[in-house]
């Protein structure tokens, strides 16, 4: 099966290196040198990694045949794509390949349906799901133990223990407000001829 890796994005320097947005978990092995890959638009491609260094925390990339800035910037927004056994697994258990996680059912521990997997975005400090909501809006989830706390691949979902805040919207917020409000009982009346103090900024 095909499976994106990467995207290319501006070029760097004068000799033909770009820099690459990484989009998967093992980049010594689909990008390292010698690798042969897809490219979308396909027109633009295959295209053969030559070289390969991180700098600056980015990874650069030469490919045969580009050898300076004009053809690397041409380029730019090209997806990078390898060729993937579908019953490829990774040596640590613990580890998965992205095809294994996209469109995952996402849930909390209670059995509540947050979304569904649609992404997988691959920062240097972490990995994050873009997950969609039923809605249609998207929420960020690391993809971190204290938060991620099971991964069922036969049952197809990501179980989930989010920290307050994650996952709430503003409307959840002020829905429970309200509802505090409401149990404690109706507010005061306010005096009107005593100064009132502007809503703080930032609060529904």
């Amino acid at each position: 099966m095909q499976l994106v890796v990467a995207r290319i994005g501006r070029a760097h320097g004068i000799k033909g290196e770009v820099t690459v947005e990484v989009r998967t978990d093992e980049p010594e092995l689909r990008l390292g040198p010698g690798a042969v890959l897809a490219t979308d638009p396909a027109s633009v491609g295959p295209l053969t990694i030559e070289t390969g260094r991180v700098h600056s925390g980015r990874l650069l990339l030469r490919f045969e045949g580009v050898r300076d800035r004009t053809r690397a910037e041409a380029l730019r927004n090209t997806l990078l794509i390898a060729e993937v056994d579908p019953e490829e697994l990774p040596e640590d258990p613990d580890e998965y390949y992205d095809h294994q996680l996209m469109d995952l059912d996402v849930v909390t521990k209670d059995g509540t349906e947050i979304g569904r997997i649609t992404e997988i975005s691959h920062l240097p400090s972490q990995d994050l799901f873009i997950v969609e909501r039923p809605d249609g809006s998207e929420v960020m989830i690391p993809f971190v133990e204290e938060i991620v706390t099971e991964i069922d691949l036969e049952e197809q979902r990501a179980v989930i223990d989010p920290p307050p805040g994650l996952i709430d919207d503003r409307a959840e917020i002020a829905s429970a407000r309200d509802a505090e409000t409401t149990a404690e009982g109706e507010p005061a009346p306010e005096d009107a001829s005593a100064p009132q103090d502007p809503a703080p900024e930032g609060k529904a």
